[in-house]
Parts: C-alpha cells; structure tokens; sequence
C-alpha cells in the first residue's frame, strides 16, 4: 500500500517510475543494462533486503554515481550510509519529504560539472 502510494505521488509529478514488489526483481534491474537517474529503495524487501540492493548498485559501475534513496521504518540509517545510500528517509513520517528529495537530487544530477 506504501509503495503505490509512493509510485503514484512521483508519477503525478510526471516521473516515471519502475516498481519492484519484490528485492530479487530489484536486483535483476540493478544488474540490467537499463539506465535509471535514481534508485528509490525500501529496505524490508522480500528476498533481497534495500541496504544489499544499495551495496550491489553501488558495486555496479553504471550505477557507482545514481543517486540512491531509502525509506525505511527499522532503525538502519547508519548501515544505509555505509552502504552507499545518499538520503535515508524514515516511514512513515519522512515519506511526505520523499517527491522534494528525489526533485533535489535529480536536479543536482542534471546541473554541469
């Protein structure tokens, strides 16, 4: 129920978003030749949790430098950072925050260097 209302609150802002119900959906995507401009990850995932999808993308040369964001309601923010995380998030009460930040750092990608 989160997750539809997180991919229904970005895509009113006109973004596309690809969903993955489930964490080894997620990895396939990560280790896909598709490009994506951010990673949106909730860290309870089944097979496979948020923080090893953020160390994988981050292992994976294509996506070393996308931003990455994680929403999550356990107590991981320290792991998430060590993992490669940029923006931890917390559910539920950060989730209201989640279309300004994803704005910010597609913003910051997209400024030249």
């Amino acid at each position: 129920m989160v997750a539809e209302a997180v991919r229904d609150a970005l895509e009113s802002e006109g973004w596309g978003v690809k969903f993955c119900a489930e964490g080894a959906d997620a990895l396939r995507e990560i280790e896909s030749a598709t490009h994506y401009d951010i990673l949106l990850l909730d860290n309870e995932l089944p097979d496979v949790s948020g923080l090893e999808l953020a160390r994988r993308a981050r292992e994976n040369s294509r996506c070393r430098r996308t931003p990455i964001v994680m929403l999550s309601g356990s107590d991981c923010e320290a792991e998430a950072q060590r993992a490669g995380v940029d923006v931890f998030l917390r559910k539920p009460g950060d989730i209201l925050a989640l279309a300004d930040t994803v704005a910010r750092l597609l913003n910051a990608e997209n400024k030249p260097l």
